[in-house]
């Protein structure tokens, strides 16, 4: 993780990849396309041959050339390396979400190979979650996993806390534990998340040893608190109590991801954010 990730100057939206892809999960992706489709390329006639025509990436040249370049299928290079090389400058150049498109159009019709279209789509899921795309392969098709308000609500309370050096500092290293690509560490970035949490509780009661259970009876006694919302907020209290033991439970699980500490992040974001408004 690079400086501007570490301190919180690069902005969420693009530690978390959405609306946006960078130049290192562009090339990974490419990556798989070569190790994976072009390594594989075989013609079904003539062993020798290096034409698209009559190989087993014929069909695939014909899908991408008609529904992603939609152009002439006369125009397809009659070469594997040329095909190869216009494809490619293609994926280095379009826009994020053409890429997208090209991985869909790519499982339409995917090539004769020895990989299945399975182990292909595992491949290219690997790599969106090592670079933390807010999108994920599923079925066939791309869908968002992290939605613009998530991102949001992280993004809100870096600026809320900003009045609150321990807050935010339990925040950023939730963030950056998470986001790590090299080496990420889920169990601890749950915890920071919870220790942000109990940060910003001790400042809203003046108390140093404040919970989130207490500082939720002072809203409520102070500011009034729907019984829906305190419902799923006792339930965040329960992930972030020691005395009951499920803090415990959940960080000690074997099996943490990325979807863990972002579900974790997320909720306690959105309720240092609430916390914050509503004690104004």
């Amino acid at each position: 993780m690079r400086f501007s990730e570490r301190y919180g100057y690069k902005p969420v939206r693009e530690i978390i990849q959405k609306e946006s892809i960078d130049k290192e999960l562009r090339n990974a992706l490419w990556s798989l396309y070569d190790r994976i489709i072009f390594a594989n390329y075989q013609h079904l006639v003539n062993h020798r041959s290096t034409r698209i025509l009559g190989s087993n990436l014929e069909g695939f040249f014909l899908n991408i050339y008609m529904n992603q370049f939609h152009k002439p299928t006369d125009e397809i290079p009659p070469f594997i390396d040329g095909g190869i090389a216009s494809l490619k400058q293609y994926f280095m150049r379009c826009e994020w979400y053409s890429i997208y498109d090209f991985i869909e159009i790519t499982l339409d019709n995917y090539p004769n190979i020895s990989h299945d279209a399975k182990s292909f789509s595992q491949s290219i899921n690997s790599s969106l979650e090592q670079y933390l795309s807010a999108y994920r392969l599923f079925n066939g098709a791309i869908i968002e996993l992290t939605s613009e308000q998530e991102i949001q609500s992280i993004e809100e309370a870096f600026e809320n806390t900003s009045p609150y050096s321990g807050v935010q500092q339990h925040l950023k290293q939730a963030l950056q534990l998470m986001s790590d690509r090299q080496n990420p560490d889920y169990r601890n970035s749950i915890k920071e998340s919870i220790s942000a949490v109990e940060s910003i509780c001790k400042i809203v009661t003046g108390d140093d040893k404040a919970t989130l259970g207490k500082a939720l009876k002072i809203v409520e006694d102070k500011f009034g608190l729907h019984p829906a919302l305190k419902g799923s907020l006792s339930q965040l209290y329960g992930y972030t109590s020691d005395g009951d033991g499920i803090r415990h439970a959940m960080i000690e699980e074997s099996n943490l991801s990325y979807i863990d500490a972002k579900f974790m992040l997320v909720a306690c974001t959105n309720f240092i954010n609430y916390l914050i408004e509503k004690t104004k």
